[in-house]
């Protein structure tokens, strides 16, 4: 079932940004939990696709009619928690990985928590995907395509926990790096690329000179690595960009002047949505300025960073999956202004319990849309940008 609703945002903004406004379409209102997203072109039309992790199935909506078709279903005894879809050999159709079997009070036996899998694609995409099982640790979690060089993608799967921990104490997190062998995808090797951090709950890749920076999120702060001469390593001599704050959720955005910055909620599941701004360059953890927006949310779950509004510079979405103390939950969005401060509006009240949330242009008039899926609203939704 297919619902419209048109949010006008009418607060003014300093520095004469458009008023953020966007219509929000239901395209499903019947999930199961919708614990990931992801967003590319699977049946090869040119228009980007959605992709969505739902409990036992993981299915993908048509752009367009938005159809639902299954690609797998049943995988795992347990949940499915995550799933990655990205163009990684040119032929203009998304490889597709998942992950499932959640299960994040096991942290030992790999038999009853976690699971990675690629999915062979079938010559229509419509119909049933042939899973492919890869080695996994337990409490896999998140996974994302990242791009290593020119010619080189790996998948990077992040467990929440390291093997054996409790409380989130013990071994690190061995985050695990694939590369696929054969043209088919039956046949891939695997090494650990790091095992230094505790509670690793999101990544982010970055584009970069030579391929992408990968962005880790955990107990102890924010990690990040490059692809250097055939190895995963620190970019910097220990690898930290942010070491004082624990983060569930990151997102690295642009300001006006084409510096990064690395938005993030803190800790895991926290109420915290803070930004951390550079007044020069390098992105490193001693140029960093930390700036605290809100700490009004309740398991913080969904995080992106944009130009939503044509502004030439990034703004912040973020969303959470419970009610607040005020009785609310929802997206917000958090605009830059001039004198350093972000202005903050709500995209959506009440009506998403934010799980996961993205970033597309889904129409091709230029203007990115977000994408989010809710748990307890048992909704998927899209918000169409009408902002300029």
């Amino acid at each position: 079932m297919i619902h419209w609703l048109s949010y006008l945002f009418t607060a003014v903004l300093i520095n004469n940004s458009p008023e953020p406004h966007f219509q929000a379409q239901t395209l499903d209102d019947n999930i199961q939990i919708g614990y990931g997203l992801a967003i590319g072109d699977v049946d090869g039309d040119g228009k980007p696709d959605i992709l969505l992790a739902d409990k036992n199935e993981f299915v993908w909506y048509r752009n367009g009619d938005w159809k639902r078709f299954v690609m797998v279903k049943d995988l795992t005894e347990y949940d499915n928690v995550c799933i990655a879809a990205r163009d990684i050999n040119g032929d203009g159709m998304v490889e597709v990985a998942v992950g499932a079997q959640w299960n994040p009070g096991e942290t030992s036996n790999e038999q009853k928590s976690g699971s990675v899998h690629y999915l062979i694609r079938p010559e229509d995409p419509t119909k049933a995907w042939e899973p492919v099982k890869l080695h996994h640790e337990p409490t896999v979690h998140r996974m994302r395509w990242v791009k290593a060089n020119d010619n080189l993608f790996h998948l990077v799967m992040l467990p929440l926990h390291g093997r054996g921990n409790k409380g989130g104490s013990g071994d690190g997190v061995k985050v695990i790096a694939y590369e696929q062998i054969d043209k088919e995808g039956r046949d891939w090797k695997h090494w650990v690329l790091d095992q230094s951090m505790h509670v690793t709950h999101n990544m982010e890749p970055v584009p970069s000179e030579t391929g992408e920076t990968l962005y880790i999120g955990g107990k102890e702060g924010v990690k990040a690595f490059s692809y250097q001469d055939g190895v995963w390593t620190h970019k910097s001599k220990d690898g930290w960009l942010v070491n004082e704050y624990g983060f569930g959720e990151i997102r690295v955005g642009k300001d006006a002047v084409g510096n990064s910055f690395l938005a993030g909620v803190e800790p895991f599941h926290g109420p915290t949505l803070s930004v951390y701004t550079v007044d020069k360059k390098p992105f490193a953890i001693e140029n960093l300025n930390r700036t605290l927006l809100t700490s009004a949310m309740m398991q913080g779950h969904g995080l992106a960073t944009a130009d939503l509004l044509n502004m030439g510079e990034d703004q912040i979405v973020v969303g959470w999956r419970e009610a607040n103390d005020d009785g609310d939950l929802g997206i917000k969005m958090f605009v830059p202004q001039e004198d350093g401060s972000w202005e903050k509006h709500w995209l959506d009240k009440n009506d998403m319990a934010c799980e996961d949330l993205k970033v597309a242009d889904l129409d091709g008039d230029g203007k990115p849309e977000i994408i989010a899926s809710g748990r307890a609203t048992k909704n998927l939704k899209i918000y169409w940008n009408k902002s300029y």
